[in-house]
């Protein structure tokens, strides 16, 4: 399950990514109905990836720091939940051995993991902010 900081930070670039100019936190919070502290956070987060650029000023808040066809649902889920992996056995980013693995190399656990990392992971890497979705919206 992706965390509720996570659907924040998704709804946030999908606010942000068809905007012409910045965008401010509060503007942000508003429309998408999220916690403005909460969401100042996530933005900081997601600025400190290299994922948004903020400017100070009257006109200032907040744009993508790159277009938003380069920016993957996958690179936020990374920056704000982690792997996408469900185990750390199974993650191409932070692999780690389970601590109870007889033989990574035979696990049947194992190898459901890496199926399902790689199917959500091909899901999520292909989906990007800017898009249409299909249905008519931005993605």
């Amino acid at each position: 399950m992706i965390s509720q900081r996570a659907r924040y930070a998704i709804r946030s670039l999908r606010n942000i990514a068809p905007r012409a100019a910045p965008v401010s936190a509060a503007v942000i919070a508003v429309e998408e109905q999220i916690p403005r502290k909460f969401l100042e956070a996530i933005l900081a987060e997601l600025k400190q990836a290299g994922l948004l650029v903020s400017l100070r000023g009257a006109r200032g808040g907040y744009r993508l720091a790159r277009p938003g066809e380069q920016i993957s649902f996958a690179d936020v889920l990374r920056v704000v939940d982690g792997p996408l992996a469900l185990a750390p056995c199974a993650s191409r980013t932070a692999y780690r051995r389970c601590e109870d693995c007889r033989d990574v190399e035979s696990c049947e656990t194992r190898t459901a993991l890496l199926a399902v990392r790689d199917a959500t992971a091909a899901i999520l890497e292909g989906r990007h902010f800017g898009e249409d979705d299909g249905t008519g919206d931005r993605a």
